[in-house]
Parts: C-alpha cells; structure tokens; sequence
C-alpha cells in the first residue's frame, strides 16, 4: 500500500542549526533516503522552498483569491513529503518515525486512495 507521509517542521528550529548540525541532518536525510531506496520502500521525495514562499489559492463564487503564505498561522509547517510503499499502516509508521527531522517535527502519515471515490470524498 502506498502511504504520503507530510514532514512537519518548524523552519526557526531548523535554521538556528549550525552549519555543521545542518550539514549532519541533511546528510543523514539523503542517507535514509538511499536506504529507503534500497529496501524498494521509496516512490518519490521532496523537500519544499520555505513556508514564506507559499501562496494559498481559493475560489468562492468563482472567483480567485491568492493570499501570499501558508493557509493557517501555526508553527510547524510542511517542509517536504516522502511517498512510500509499506505492506501496512505500522509498517508506514515505523518508516516515518525514522525520518531524520522527526525529531525536530512531526510526520503526518496517510493512506494514499487508489483513486477519486464515486460515492463520496471521505
């Protein structure tokens, strides 16, 4: 089963790192990812720009609205995504535990549906 698994940071912990803490987490990343790679449980990653580069998008009555940062004002924000495929839901969090900013954040694990249900969303 696939599972999208949302790494939730906070971008002021991350950037009082030092260059050589930073350089530690990054390289510890980009090994997990290899090991994911190498055990056939990795689909894809992706870190994103900063949370001060988001723009959220709504429409309400046909009409676009674009505000510049994150939907919400909270600490944590979505700082990149791993897709991964585990046989099941303890196996996707016993992988997402060991993501290196786990420790810094919070890893949202979720189910990815095979496809747009018809009956209903959720």
């Amino acid at each position: 089963m696939k599972y999208i698994c949302l790494a939730y940071e906070q971008e002021r912990i991350l950037d009082e790192l030092s260059p050589a803490a930073w350089d530690a987490l990054r390289e510890e990343t980009l090994a997990y990812v290899e090991e994911l790679k190498r055990s056939g449980h990795h689909l894809a990653s992706a870190p994103l720009e900063s949370v001060r580069t988001a723009t959220t998008v709504r429409v309400r009555n046909g009409r676009l609205s674009a505000t510049d940062g994150p939907f919400a004002e909270t600490k944590e924000t979505l700082g990149g995504f791993f897709m991964i495929e585990a046989r099941d839901l303890n196996e996707a969090l016993q992988i997402a535990a060991r993501w290196p900013s786990a420790r810094f954040g919070s890893i949202e694990v979720r189910p990815v549906a095979d496809a747009l249900r018809v009956e209903s969303r959720y």
